[in-house]
């Protein structure tokens, strides 16, 4: 307990003494390896060798012996030995009648695999509850009781064990990463009891990137950095989700890039990475990246991941679905192969097994948007716009500003005649920064519908506005959509100036050259016979009224 005691004594954003932190990381690193604790023991150790190196003199002694495990050392040795050769079952053979607490983690790599069965799960429930009741736990044995809780859905409970584990031995990372998959929202994070201790500040920027908070997650993983862990590749990888989370695809990639050079061996969010460049289409590079983590490892879940996005890329969907039941195959409750997996049976436009994939996404982290959408994507493929509705409405709350969630709810909406709510969405959308360019396209259709014409007329000229401004290749089928609109909208309200230059722009497109040609000549005919635009027509206040020139106003200048 001596290293919880110590770091209990860092308080919370308290990084002073580096060299103290360094002692901390390499005791639990070895402490949790003595465990078969690898994941742990490896974090600890990354972060460690982000700091400087420590004097031999400084460097921290190995774990005292109690009396227990003097005296089941043999056993305990045979058995970890058994253990590291994944023997899981010989290894519990040898550790009965043992009382050293070293023995209670070496149930933990099986319950993980899924090899103990639920009767298991609850005999080894009640063996570790007398003794959580008895005080008898360490922290680490707190943490696996945790993790059985956890595994018999047992949620509160768990909450509440392994927070008690981060208070116990607040340097663990594992504890405190399995109370980061239980938390749902913000709310519910501010009511924990949590240590004061450096450590929290890690788990702080964990929780808010899977919690979609990603400013205040930013802030804290460069806090970390000018604390003295700039060179931290887990802080620069959490920095990359961070931004391929609110879409920043640029810096995203720019960050994976550097982060491959520091450590050209990690396979670690390589499956985000290879997300990014299938969103860019970038095939040699994907490639790259598939064929290198198959020479590293080939059988670690990143690597089938990366290998189904290079398939689904080349739109050999088939390939991609079963690379991704390849990486279920090796870890089940690995979330983003069962969301990619949903996609690619979507592709495949098989309705019912992408249910089942988003669906157990969902099951193994309820914060995963992309499943939620996903569903809302197959509900509305079966025309079941009420099913649509629920799911889309659960994707917006896991991400309230992203625009493509309010898009879809506003499309929704619009199926079930809720005209009113469609309009809000449609603007928030807009509002929030529209991703995909088409919020303000369908306000304005759904205003037209609405007999709403200077509503309509208004959305179009922003929406142009915006296209323009951005510097895009106008690709937009509705670029063509919204001039055709104005200039009939100018034409009847006679305002023949801007009728004519977005008249004059509707011939620029194949699907509207002819109704520009066709406006133009009335335009000119009309002009011939000596109309004007104020001539018994009431007054209509005209949008590009403000600006010398329609030109400069939708920005072709």
């Amino acid at each position: 307990m001596a290293a919880a005691g110590v770091a209990a004594g860092l308080g919370s954003g308290d990084f002073s003494d580096l060299r103290e932190i360094k002692k901390q990381l390499l005791s639990v690193a070895e402490r949790s390896r003595e465990r078969g604790l690898q994941h742990s023991g490896k974090w600890a150790s990354e972060l460690a060798f982000a700091l400087d190196p420590l004097p031999l003199s400084e460097l921290p002694p190995p774990p005292a012996l109690t009396e227990e495990d003097a005296r089941d050392l043999d056993a305990y040795t045979l058995a970890k030995s058994y253990f590291d050769l994944k023997e899981y079952d010989r290894a519990a053979y040898f550790l009965r009648g043992c009382k050293s607490q070293k023995k209670e983690k070496l149930h933990f790599r099986p319950l993980e695999k899924g090899q103990v069965k639920n009767e298991a799960l609850r005999e080894l429930r009640v063996e570790l509850s007398k003794k959580h009741k008895a005080r008898e736990l360490d922290g680490f044995g707190l943490y696996l009781y945790g993790v059985v809780l956890r595994k018999l859905d047992l949620v509160k409970e768990a909450i509440d064990v392994f927070v008690e584990a981060a208070h116990v031995l607040p340097l663990h990372w594992g504890a405190w990463l399995e109370l980061c998959n239980l938390i749902t929202d913000k709310e519910m994070l501010k009511f924990l009891s949590l240590p004061d201790t450096w450590m929290k500040e890690f788990f702080l920027a964990h929780i808010y990137t899977e919690l979609q908070l990603i400013e205040e997650a930013l802030q804290k993983y460069q806090s970390l950095i000018d604390a003295g862990f700039s060179k931290s590749t887990y802080i620069i990888s959490q920095i990359a989700v961070a931004y391929h989370n609110i879409r920043d695809i640029d810096k995203a990639l720019s960050i994976f890039n550097e982060l491959r050079k520091q450590d050209p061996y990690r396979i670690e969010n390589m499956d985000t990475f290879s997300n990014l460049l299938y969103v860019r289409s970038m095939k040699p590079e994907l490639s790259y990246l598939a064929h290198n983590l198959c020479e590293i490892d080939k059988y670690r879940v990143e690597t089938c991941c990366v290998i189904g996005n290079y398939y689904s890329l080349r739109s050999q969907h088939e390939k991609a679905a079963l690379y991704f039941q390849r990486a279920l195959k090796l870890n089940p409750r690995y979330l983003g192969a069962w969301t990619l997996m949903g996609h690619e049976y979507m592709e495949m436009k098989n309705t019912s097994a992408a249910i089942q994939a988003y669906r157990h996404a969902i099951e193994v982290n309820k914060r995963d948007y992309r499943a939620w959408y996903g569903l809302g994507q197959t509900y509305e493929i079966l025309k079941m716009p009420f099913y649509c509705l629920y799911y889309y409405r659960r994707a917006h709350q896991l991400r309230p500003n992203d625009s493509r969630m309010l898009v879809a709810l506003g499309e929704c909406y619009e199926k079930l005649n809720q005209l009113v709510e469609a309009k809000k969405c449609y603007w928030r959308a807009y509002a929030v920064g529209d991703v995909e360019k088409m919020a303000l396209v369908k306000l304005a259709k759904l205003h037209e519908q609405l007999n709403e014409s200077e509503q309509a007329a208004q959305c179009y000229i922003k929406y142009i506005q915006d296209i323009y401004s951005c510097g895009e290749i106008v690709e937009h089928l509705e670029v063509s959509t919204a001039f055709r609109y104005l200039a009939q909208y100018y034409f009847k309200c006679k305002l023949w100036d801007e009728a004519s230059a977005c008249a004059q722009k509707c011939c620029a497109f194949n699907d509207t050259r002819e109704e520009g040609k066709a406006l133009l000549r009335q335009i000119l005919q009309l002009r011939n016979q000596g109309e004007t635009s104020s001539t018994d027509i009431p007054y209509v206040t005209p949008v590009c009224h403000s600006v010398s020139g329609s030109y400069r106003y939708f920005g072709f200048q």
